[in-house]
């Protein structure tokens, strides 16, 4: 079974997919992990990585080349393109009002609060344009999930929960 956790930044995508990896005993593919280490990897910040994929769809495709590759048998992909670009069984949206994700991306980076707000926004910017530019997809329309959460009204727990039970409604 192959489960897609997509979001947007901060919502929670990538403790929702290893709490479900961890929970079911499946592999975790986490592609905003494989993206970190490649701006790691060139120097340059997570932000100024997705400048540089707006002017080449070559980090993108590279990305979802990946992405196809480990995403096999019984996994969770933490991915915001996951449930548009891979097979998967079920498909999660995330999302969480603006200063809920503020505040995570805050203290996950280590940055203040205008910095992470900054970050946010330019992110989601780039993204919105390289993901209707490449892939014609509208990052805002849902209608491909079969389950979305505000993450603001819930805790990790009860968001694990949720998933858990509408997972284990359609594997029965």
């Amino acid at each position: 079974m192959i489960i897609t956790v997509g979001g947007l930044v901060g919502s929670g995508k990538s403790t929702l997919a290893k709490a479900l990896a961890d929970s079911y005993r499946f592999t975790l593919v986490s592609i905003g992990q494989l993206m970190r280490d490649l701006a790691r990897k060139k120097g340059v910040s997570l932000l100024q990585l997705s400048k540089i994929a707006e002017a080449n769809d070559s980090i993108d495709r590279e990305l979802d080349k990946r992405q196809k590759e480990v995403a096999k048998g019984d996994c969770v992909v933490d991915s915001r393109l996951g449930a548009h670009i891979l097979k998967s069984d079920f498909k999660i949206w995330l999302t969480a009002p603006l200063e809920t994700r503020v505040q995570r991306t805050s203290n996950r980076d280590g940055v203040t609060n205008d910095e992470a707000i900054k970050s946010i926004r330019s992110r989601e910017k780039s993204e919105r344009t390289r993901y209707l530019k490449y892939y014609n997809i509208v990052l805002d329309d849902l209608s491909q999930y079969d389950l979305v959460i505000n993450t603001g009204l819930f805790t990790v727990e009860q968001t694990v929960s949720i998933c858990r039970q509408a997972i284990d409604a359609i594997r029965s």
